[in-house]
């Protein structure tokens, strides 16, 4: 089984509207926390997600979390890279 990219080392806070989005699960999406198609030719597709009213979301990046799309804190287990 593939494992996803990790798309970020924290969530993304947003405040959503009412709607159906489509978060991102291979984190190659270039708009994360959100599918971009990226995960074409792969064995990932995106997670349906419906927000029932307004308010804020700790989106999840780094793909790991047992609450998907949201945010538990799994990012905290990785070490960010180096920058040069």
């Amino acid at each position: 089984m593939e494992k996803p990219e990790i798309g970020g080392y924290s969530p993304i806070k947003l405040e959503m509207e009412p709607g159906t989005y489509w978060w991102c699960t291979c984190g190659k999406s270039k708009n994360q926390p959100f599918c971009d198609g990226s995960h074409k030719g792969s064995s990932f597709s995106p997670l349906e997600t419906t927000i029932e009213n307004k308010k804020i979301c700790g989106w999840c990046t780094c793909k790991l979390s047992e609450k998907k799309p949201f945010c538990d804190g799994s990012h905290r287990s990785l070490t960010p890279p180096q920058e040069a």
